[in-house]
């Protein structure tokens, strides 16, 4: 069987979800394509090609086919009749619908994981809290931004309700295409990145009322700072 060959960036899967081994080669490579769409490693309007993908990869071009139907319809790629396939771009108009949906829907899923979080969730989370503390002030950017994905996945994960997941990931997804495309711009990633200790802390100790209250916050921080730049 063919291996997905990844490097760094390349979309490990995040702390919530299955390990490489339980994975489809297409469940794989929609990961993989999918990080580098969100962190912009491919550019947006970038032509997205099939084979170049497969051979990137290391993997066929049924599964890349089949990881590409999933990314048009999550809006991060589009494809055109006789021009071919691309990354979409990132429209900041956008940014208002986004935050509408998490700004109702993340303080759901932090409180519901602070309700059902089981002990594997709460190691998960505690581990990653562990990371947040020991992230170097140093850190690149794209490090960082690939952190503050896996602890917002970790915590949709652990509100155990597969819909609500879903449709975070996907909004979180596009708002952090939006964060990078700033990211040369926006002050303090860092300290936007260490918002998730208290709110980590939140869910852990059992507390839906705060950790919710954390999780607003955190997305209309996110949008402030983005309005600010702009």
């Amino acid at each position: 069987m063919q291996q997905l060959v990844t490097g760094p960036g390349a979309g490990e899967p995040g702390a919530g979800e299955p390990g490489s081994e339980e994975l489809s080669l297409a469940e794989r490579a929609y990961r993989a394509l999918r990080d580098r769409l969100v962190m912009l490693e491919i550019r947006p309007g970038a032509p997205v090609h099939e084979e170049q993908l497969a051979q990137s990869l290391g993997v066929g071009r049924t599964p890349v086919r089949e990881a590409l139907k999933r990314l048009q319809h999550e809006r991060l790629i589009t494809t055109y009749p006789r021009r071919g396939t691309f990354a979409t771009e990132v429209n900041i108009t956008d940014l208002a619908h986004i935050s509408e949906v998490r700004l109702e829907l993340e303080p759901l899923a932090a409180a519901r994981a602070a309700r059902r979080a089981t002990a594997a969730d709460r190691a998960v989370l505690t581990a990653l809290r562990r990371e947040l503390d020991e992230a170097a002030p140093g850190l690149p950017d794209a490090e960082l931004m690939h952190l503050d994905l896996t602890v917002h996945r970790a915590l949709y994960a652990a509100a155990h309700n597969p819909y609500l997941e879903d449709t975070l990931v996907r909004h979180g997804n596009l708002a952090t295409r939006i964060w990078c495309l700033f990211l040369d711009r926006l002050p303090a990633m860092a300290g936007h990145v260490a918002e998730h200790g208290p709110l980590i802390d939140a869910v852990v100790a059992g507390e839906p009322e705060r950790a919710a209250r954390l999780a607003r916050g955190h997305v209309e921080g996110f949008e402030r700072a983005i309005r600010a730049v702009i």
